[in-house]
């Protein structure tokens, strides 16, 4: 079971969380919606699935960092800036 209540209704009377599953926050003046109270029975569930997402993008944005970063991964951690420069030129030159 849900429920929509407004941030002045919930800060009043918390009573208004037991016995549902999740409730919506709503700011009832700006109908601007503020979040999410979810019961106690499904916040490990909820907690997972976040924490999953949040490894997810940063593990998305690891790997837009790596692809430019070949020294990061030793690929060319011993050459100095001349050779990493004569190694771009040589590149672009056999296209």
């Amino acid at each position: 079971m849900a429920e929509k209540i407004g941030m002045r209704e919930l800060t009043r009377n918390s009573n208004v969380l037991a016995g549902h599953d999740y409730i919506d926050v709503e700011d009832k003046k700006t109908h601007q919606y503020k979040g999410l109270f979810v019961s106690a029975d499904y916040a490990e569930m909820v907690k997972a699935f976040i924490d999953k997402k949040i490894k997810q993008k940063k593990q998305q944005k690891l790997d837009e960092i790596m692809q430019f970063a070949g020294i990061a991964d030793g690929e060319f951690g011993d050459m100095s800036i001349q050779e990493l420069t004569a190694l771009k030129y040589k590149k672009y030159e056999k296209k």
